[in-house]
């Protein structure tokens, strides 16, 4: 099998089902925590489906709101589903067509460890907002706090122990605390702040959690569209074994990601 990695995202109602109705919980989460004020100017750097678009408008109703992703797909189902007060634009984020300093503010949800170099998607952030302006993200915690996701990876290295090359928790080190305070103080930021933010995430039933990884969005379920379907059978096995189930079939899970905050440097201070 192909061992590079599966970084498919393209349609948003797989998405949705996969990860978006847990990102959801999430972005309310983040958007809550940011220490900022109504009416500024706003733009969600890789804002797939307009998820964190979406709770960033119903917190803090934003004077603009622009959402950039590189997916037709997914700006497709932002324009059909985020509010209409924002708009949503095909284009490269470590390349962002917005001029220096025009916005208030810059987010990025479970984006940024997916783009080439997080440290200059970073800097191409904060270089689109105004001195004093916001930067801020959020990734999942791949490595310990994804509950589903670890189960899966686990459940897959047990079946095929050559796919820990492809486990999330592993190919992407910037999903860790310590590396988003790194990266942040990298761009020349100031006023670091980190937190953990940690969702329910329940399945009615396996169906419930399984179903979404036979979609082909995103890396876990690409792995799950590349096996054979003997192989795709012995980790749906190994993984129905391995989730904790409830009396009435369901399975109780959390899913943890870290967020993270700075300030651009106002312009006397630099």
């Amino acid at each position: 099998m192909n061992r590079q990695p599966f970084d498919v995202w393209a349609v948003g109602a797989a998405y949705e089902r996969y990860m978006g109705r847990w990102s959801r919980l999430v972005a309310r989460e983040f958007a809550a925590w940011l220490s900022c004020e109504d009416k500024l100017r706003w733009v969600d750097v890789g804002c797939g489906t307009g998820v964190l678009s979406a709770a960033v408008t119903a917190r803090w109703r934003p004077r603009t709101m622009v959402g950039i992703d590189r997916s037709e797909g997914f700006v497709a189902a932002a324009r059909t589903t985020a509010p209409v007060s924002a708009h949503f634009i095909v284009a490269d984020a470590m390349r962002l067509p917005v001029r220096d300093g025009a916005c208030d503010a810059a987010v990025s949800g479970l984006a940024l460890n997916f783009l080439p170099l997080p440290a200059a998607a970073v800097a191409e952030m904060a270089r689109v907002v105004r001195p004093g302006g916001l930067i801020a993200a959020y990734v999942w915690d791949y490595a310990d706090g994804m509950g589903f996701l670890r189960r899966f990876w686990d459940a897959a290295v047990q079946v095929d122990p050559s796919a820990a090359a492809l486990d999330e928790g592993r190919r992407f080190p910037v999903c860790r605390p310590e590396r988003l305070r790194a990266v942040w103080a990298e761009a020349g930021l100031v006023d670091v702040s980190i937190a953990s933010i940690e969702v329910a995430t329940v399945f009615t039933d396996f169906a419930d959690l399984w179903n979404p990884f036979l979609a082909g969005q995103g890396p876990a379920p690409g792995y799950v569209a590349a096996l054979t379907p003997a192989g795709r059978e012995r980790l749906r096995e190994a993984l129905s074994a391995a989730v904790p189930t409830e009396p009435d079939g369901s399975i109780a899970l959390t899913a943890r990601a870290w967020a993270v905050s700075g300030r651009k440097v106002h312009a006397e201070a630099t």
